[in-house]
């Protein structure tokens, strides 16, 4: 601007102001810049770029319009998986209590027969807690059929089960806590974090006759992401295929307070968890078909963050009642990730569907990172989205589709570590 008109226009907008017909606005009332993320390594290409260009679309938004983030917690914020740092805590302190009736097929409705008889041949009757700190072979069977699916001969341990919305191996978990209170269970979790957190990465424990995972770690750049993405105003979900009261107690070391954590939820008997499992949608409470497990994770977040009921929970609701951004490691998050109207975070783990997925990124809003510890390197065939990367239902292995029907080419993996 030529410096004369600059003047004119600075001498009129005092002459405004002293008139009373403009107000200055005060310092502290101006519009503070957006948050920024502190942490840049660790992210691959432009996804820092891409997730702050998100946060600085959105962190003016308020009231109904307040964004909503959605996060994965085993392998997508912690690396390694809290369900099972509990599960080999529990065996180790002898904290698991025998099934009602001495009867292993009371803490599961898709256990086998097979393995009704395994845990119950492998374990003791008539005590309580069971002595898995000691009795190895107890304490190998109910490893074996959580971590496994399997009894330790090689029998199946679940079936009949929707493959699209329960896990029984991750349920189960939630229904051995039965006998506990929340509260109890939370200080198990406690404790399990503390060892967990202490001990190298890298370290081992002995869980009956055999060698587990001993260590977890919070990722530094996840923790960042969740503070400014909070900071900015958007409203922070955890959702996680562990039981609820654990996710609890680990998601408060990102901020993240227990009425924003969302997990595998038990019914209660007399104040104590029951081996029954709260429903979601239309599943009633008890019927124990479907938790926090694909399509599951999408009911819970329609139900529990946008007051979605009944059997409406449980299909895609329109983009103002989405999440706007999701981050998650696994198959098992594909349907909240699929929901978000923004950017979907995946951490790659090498999971098939996932990747292919985000891979094809038909949409433009899939961005990929390699896991920010100990990062897997590339997978060396095509992931097979053309024929077998898609679980259906009924546990066959199907092509993956896109949204219009079309079959997904299998895909590359580009994006991993070194």
């Amino acid at each position: 601007m030529n410096p004369r008109f600059r003047r004119i226009a600075a001498t009129a907008a005092t002459v405004l102001a002293l008139a009373g017909l403009v107000t200055a606005t005060p310092a502290q009332a101006r519009p503070e810049p957006c948050p920024t993320l502190t942490v840049s390594e660790g992210w691959y290409g432009e996804n820092r770029a891409r997730l702050q260009q998100l946060i600085d679309a959105h962190c003016g938004d308020k009231g109904a319009d307040r964004p909503v983030a959605v996060f994965d917690w085993d392998n997508t914020v912690i690396k390694n998986d809290v369900g099972d740092a509990t599960l080999f805590w529990l065996l180790r302190n002898s904290r698991i209590r025998p099934p009602q009736s001495d009867d292993w097929t009371t803490t599961s409705r898709y256990l086998t027969p097979e393995a009704a008889v395994a845990l119950r041949d492998a374990c003791p009757t008539g005590v309580r807690p069971l002595p898995t700190a000691t009795d190895t072979r107890c304490a190998d069977e109910i490893l074996s059929v959580y971590a496994d699916g399997a009894t330790t001969a090689g029998s199946e341990a679940f079936t009949g089960f929707d493959h699209r919305r329960m896990e029984p191996q991750y349920a189960w978990l939630a229904q051995l806590l039965r006998g506990w209170t929340t509260r109890q269970v939370e200080s198990f979790a406690a404790a399990a974090r503390a060892e967990n957190l202490a001990a190298p990465i890298g370290a081992t424990q002995r869980v009956g006759s055999g060698e587990v995972t001993a260590w977890v770690r919070y990722y530094e750049q996840q923790r960042d992401l969740v503070r400014t993405l909070r900071k900015a105003g958007f409203d922070v979900w955890i959702v996680s295929a562990s039981p609820e009261p654990v996710v609890d107690v680990w998601a408060r070391g990102v901020g993240i307070a227990p009425s924003h954590a969302l997990g595998i939820r038990n019914t209660t008997e007399h104040g104590r968890l029951g081996a029954r499992l709260k429903g979601c949608g239309g599943v009633r409470d008890g019927e124990d078909s479907m938790i926090t497990y694909i399509d599951g994770k999408r009911c819970w977040i329609n139900q529990e963050i946008f007051g979605v009921r009944g059997p409406a929970a449980e299909r895609v609701q329109p983009a103002a009642r989405r999440q706007v951004f999701a981050a998650g490691d696994s198959d098992t998050d594909i349907s909240f990730l699929r929901d978000a109207t923004g950017l979907r975070l995946v951490l790659n783990r090498n999971k098939n569907e996932l990747m292919c997925r985000a891979y094809d990124n038909s949409d433009g809003r899939w961005i990929v990172n390699p896991m920010f510890i100990e990062p897997k390197k590339q997978k060396t065939s095509p992931y097979p989205c053309a024929t077998t990367a898609y679980t259906a239902a009924d546990g066959t292995a199907q092509p993956v589709r896109r949204a219009d029907g079309s079959v997904v080419p299998d895909q590359r993996d580009s994006v991993f570590g070194s």
